[in-house]
């Protein structure tokens, strides 16, 4: 096992025409990966999660920076001789191959002596369930078979590192959620330091010990889960991280006493003292426009809410009944809001540049900022029926207008 660091890593792929300077597909990326660490790199396409992987892998060249894993600076080492274990989403199986030399293969073009290769064989089939399919062929198997003989062939190597590319993408969404928990184990089990992308935040949020959010090539925050959900960094990673994403739209902070109340379209909201006090520089912003954030799981039907909380009164629009829960889309008289993080949210939602700006110059409700919010599945709320709803006040975030980034956070001190 191996610590992995990149410090000031760049990688720019050259192009774009007459006098440029190519594209910057890794911007000056500082992360260091603890031994035995499992640290996933998510976010939308083309945001360079894969590209800096590869250079981890040394299967794309370092245009500015340093790679280490240990203690050695492998910028110019063949991946042969950086002793990681690559999975990627297509398998990559030879299908002549049974799956026993499918394991197998990697070891035999080592030299590894025989009965070794026999042992970490079977130890891999035993771990991973594959024992009952080792004389099968690839075409006899299902996809989540296939992906775990891809996963066992990096584990007879036992590298010291495995890089992982989207290994799940695909699975159907029932094999996905056992295949995590498959992960899951196995990282337990091993030990073994583990890069892992995905564009897929539950996943990321379900596995990493901790998570990396790029943008752009940039490294916008890298934190527990836990602490990416309850403190992003900013507005990007605030609307990224979590589904239904955060609520988003300008408000006004006004004084009331020793606390706050919060204006937006029609409603207002109390901000307590205690919510002014722990975040830094909030009070600076009495009389000002910011951007507030509410998560859908913040809100809930206020006959049922379990504490006395802030309440504002909707009409829901559309409802999502989960069976667990009952997601409430709702508008609010206030219009979408209008920054550059916000527009990169709707880009990477709609998967294409052309339907984010059409989105974002036709809001389907007109100039109204659509909400969800998350409630009880014993809520009697229906679509265009009047609905009150209690607000966790504790739990409210704020982003300044201008800049994105989340007021209060220690990182934007």
């Amino acid at each position: 096992m191996a610590k992995i660091a990149l410090k000031g890593v760049d990688k720019v792929y050259s192009g774009g025409g007459k006098g440029s300077g190519g594209v910057k597909a890794v911007d000056n990326l500082d992360l260091e990966i603890a031994d035995g660490e499992f640290m996933v790199l998510v976010g939308p396409s083309g945001c360079g999660k894969s590209t800096a992987l590869r250079m981890i892998a040394g299967l794309e060249e370092i245009s500015a920076g340093e790679l280490l894993i240990g203690d050695e600076v492998v910028n110019d080492r063949p991946p042969k001789d950086r002793d990681i274990a690559m999975v990627f989403q297509n398998y990559a199986l030879y299908p002549h191959m049974t799956v026993e030399q499918n394991l197998a293969f990697g070891l035999k073009l080592r030299k590894i002596a025989k009965p070794e290769i026999q042992r970490r064989v079977a130890e891999a089939a035993a771990m991973l369930g594959l024992e009952p399919y080792l004389k099968r062929k690839p075409a006899a198997l299902s996809g989540g078979q296939r992906q775990r003989v891809a996963m066992g062939r990096a584990i007879v190597r036992e590298p010291q590192a495995f890089l992982m590319d989207e290994p799940l993408s695909n699975l159907d969404a029932k094999l996905r959620v056992q295949m995590r928990a498959s992960l899951n184990q196995l990282h337990e089990r091993l030990g073994v330091t583990t890069v892992y992308v995905t564009h897929d935040q539950v996943e990321a949020m379900t596995l990493g010990d901790r998570v990396a959010v790029l943008r752009d090539g940039r490294l916008q925050q890298v934190d527990t889960p836990k602490n990416l959900f309850r403190n992003p960094v900013n507005l990007f990673v605030a609307g990224f991280i979590g589904s239904p994403a955060m609520n988003f739209v300008g408000a006004e902070l006004q004084r009331d006493g020793d606390a706050g109340v919060l204006s937006f379209a029609s409603h207002k909201l109390p901000v307590p003292a205690e919510v002014l006090d722990a975040r830094e520089g909030l009070r600076d912003y009495f009389g000002r426009s910011l951007i507030l954030g509410i998560r859908p799981s913040d809100f809930e039907d206020a006959a049922l809410a379990s504490h006395d909380s802030a309440t504002i009164q909707v009409t829901a629009d559309v409802t999502e009944e989960l069976g667990t829960e009952i997601n409430v889309i709702f508008g609010v008289d206030a219009p979408p809001v209008q920054h550059e993080d916000a527009a990169a949210l709707a880009a990477d939602a709609a998967g294409d540049d052309e339907e984010a700006e059409a989105a974002a110059a036709l809001p389907l409700s007109g100039d109204r900022s659509m909400f969800t919010a998350r409630v009880n599945p014993r809520s009697e709320v229906a679509p265009g029926k009047a609905l009150t709803l209690a607000v966790d006040v504790t739990q409210l975030h704020f982003f300044d207008k201008e800049s994105g980034l989340a007021i209060g956070h220690p990182d934007n001190a």
